[in-house]
């Protein structure tokens, strides 16, 4: 089983990428974050008729997270992150599909540093490392993955010397994702390519795609037993190539069944 994060950077402008991406790689379970539409504007019918069923927890303008499934209908747990300092943002979305529990999320950025986004981005952490625990005592098979909006390490970000400030690469925001994956946790990217630069986003400006200036924001964070089936773990790097295309590639896992 295939299974994808793709932060889209607004659905309904990107629909023809992403519909053209999953024609090509047809993954089994896809989650989409930064839809940037709220529920009656997500375009639904086209996700379906590219196979998909699709459950959706979408925002006007800004946020907004999905979960596309073509291995059985996704059965919705929960919608919204318990203990969200905001929950008129649209940042997490739950459900089994396949046998899998899936937490489809999207970390806010908490830019700039210091202020209010910045606050609201640690609390958030907090009530997400208080459900993964709760997710983790279960002993079910659970995945969350989505853009984090975190460069764990110096590996994973261009030049690491200009993000001392940023708050992608503070050491509170690095402390937090390190205290979630010391869960006990498999980040599935550095699990199986340790040493390798891997980025995940690459912005808009300064060819930072030519250049390969990017970042590794976006990640899949598997629970002890469902870490045994991992099996292969990439980044469709082309698609950010694309025309009109997201400024993140989409990032996948591939599980034994």
């Amino acid at each position: 089983m295939r299974i994808a994060t793709y932060n889209v950077n607004g659905v309904n402008g990107r629909l023809a990428v992403l519909l053209r991406w999953l024609e090509q790689t047809r993954p089994d379970v896809v989650a989409l974050q930064e839809l940037k539409a709220p529920d009656e504007k997500f375009p639904h019918a086209a996700i379906e008729a590219a196979g998909y069923q699709v459950i959706w927890h979408g925002q006007k303008s800004w946020n907004g997270v999905a979960l596309l499934s073509r291995v059985g209908l996704p059965v919705e747990t929960r919608r919204g992150l318990p203990g969200d300092p905001d929950p008129a943002q649209s940042r997490y979305l739950e459900a089994a599909i396949n046998g899998v529990l899936i937490g489809g999320l999207y970390l806010p950025n908490g830019n700039p540093r210091p202020g209010p986004k910045f606050d609201y981005k640690l609390a958030w952490f907090d009530a997400l490392i208080g459900h993964a625990a709760d997710l983790l005592a279960t002993g079910m098979p659970v995945l969350l993955l989505g853009d984090f909006n975190v460069m764990p390490t110096e590996r994973d970000v261009y030049k690491p010397e200009r993000w001392q400030d940023d708050a992608l690469f503070a050491p509170e925001v690095r402390a937090a994702f390190a205290r979630l994956v010391g869960q006990g946790w498999t980040e599935a990217l550095r699990h199986l390519h340790p040493d390798e630069t891997i980025y995940t986003f690459w912005d808009y400006f300064r060819n930072a795609y030519g250049r390969n200036a990017g970042l590794r924001i976006d990640h899949l964070l598997l629970s002890p037993s469902l870490a045994l089936r991992l099996a292969a773990a990439g980044v469709d790097r082309d698609v950010r190539g694309w025309e009109k295309t997201s400024d993140h590639a989409p990032v996948w896992i591939d599980l034994h069944d």
